[in-house]
């Protein structure tokens, strides 16, 4: 799978940590920043992984930050993203099955390292489930179009 990945200066340690976690498990990820501890403004990484995932030219986005919250804001204003603040395995598991999300957010203050890469493997490996809930995401992206 192809993972566009992005964090401001406060995810960059998560950020490294999900990056070899995803080679380990033999995705293939591009980087968009940030690159080190200099303080960034986080619209400006989630605007580069929300519209290489918008775009078809990577299938996941994983965004990091201190809470997520931000990063999770800042993703859904990209038409075609769907983006899930998840902070165990039970919501990630959730936002692939019923949201069919395609961006991750993570807070590096709020998830140990050790849940965070569970909650990845999690939202990599799980499908979404179509059916009833094809009708609702069809009513948010027309949320979009207004």
């Amino acid at each position: 799978m192809r993972i566009a990945l992005g964090c401001d200066h406060r995810g960059l340690r998560l950020k490294r940590a999900v990056m070899g976690f995803l080679a380990e498990l033999g995705h293939d990820c591009e980087d968009f920043g940030c690159y080190d501890s200099t303080p960034v403004d986080y619209p400006d990484i989630t605007r580069s992984v929300s519209y290489a995932v918008a775009s078809g030219e990577f299938e996941r986005g994983i965004l990091i930050c201190s809470t997520g919250i931000g990063m999770s804001i800042a993703a859904n204003k990209t038409k075609g993203i769907r983006a899930a603040l998840c902070h165990d395995t039970f919501t990630a598991c959730r936002a692939r099955q019923h949201n069919d999300a395609n961006v991750l957010c993570l807070g590096v203050e709020v998830v140990e390292s050790d849940a965070a890469l569970e909650i990845v493997k999690v939202y990599l490996s799980t499908e979404f489930e179509g059916g009833r809930h094809i009708r609702r995401l069809d009513k948010v992206r027309s949320l979009e179009a207004k």
